[in-house]
C-alpha cells in the first residue's frame, strides 16, 4: 500500500534535506539504504533515521510504500521543485521577492564558477526574452 501524500508539503528543514539528497540521488530507498548513505557523510543512528523519515512522512515530504517487508520511502517531489518552492520562499521572505537582491547576495557571497556565470546569463537571456514574447503577445490581443 502507498500511503497517499498530503496536498501542501511543508519545507523541510537541513536534517530532512539531506535524506531527500539520498532519495533523489539514489530513488527510492529503505531505511537501512538511507542510513547507510548518510553514515558516510555524518554520524546518525539508525533509529534517528527512521524517526526523520516517519516524520517527513507526516509532513507529506516523502511517501513510504508499504508493501514490501522493508519499507521503501521516495521523495513526493522532484528535486528541482522543491529547490524552486525553497528559494521562492527564501525570496518572498528574506528579499521581499526581489529575485535581483537574492542574486546580488548570493554572488557577493561567494565566487561563482566561469560556468555557473555562463549558466545564469543563459537562464537571464532565456527570461528576458520569454518577457519580450508575452509582452508581444499580450500587445498583439489588444
Amino acid at each position: 500500500m502507498v500511503l497517499p501524500m498530503k496536498s501542501s508539503p511543508q519545507k523541510p528543514t537541513s536534517s530532512e534535506l539531506e535524506i531527500l539528497r539520498v532519495l533523489w540521488t539514489r530513488g527510492p530507498s529503505t531505511v537501512r539504504e538511507v542510513h547507510e548513505a548518510l553514515s558516510e557523510k555524518k554520524s546518525l543512528g539508525y533509529t534517528s533515521a527512521l524517526k526523520l523519515l516517519q516524520i517527513m512522512t507526516a509532513k507529506g515530504t516523502v511517501r513510504r510504500n508499504e508493501t514490501r517487508r522493508a519499507h521503501v520511502y521516495e521523495a513526493c517531489l522532484p528535486a528541482e521543485l522543491t529547490k524552486r518552492q525553497i528559494a521562492g520562499d527564501v525570496l518572498q521572505r528574506v528579499f521581499e521577492g526581489s529575485a535581483s537582491q537574492l542574486m546580488m547576495h548570493a554572488l557577493a557571497g561567494r565566487k561563482a564558477s566561469a560556468e555557473e556565470i555562463t549558466e545564469l546569463r543563459r537562464l537571464l537571456d532565456r527570461v528576458e526574452k520569454d518577457q519580450i514574447q508575452k509582452g508581444e503577445h499580450e500587445r498583439s490581443r489588444r
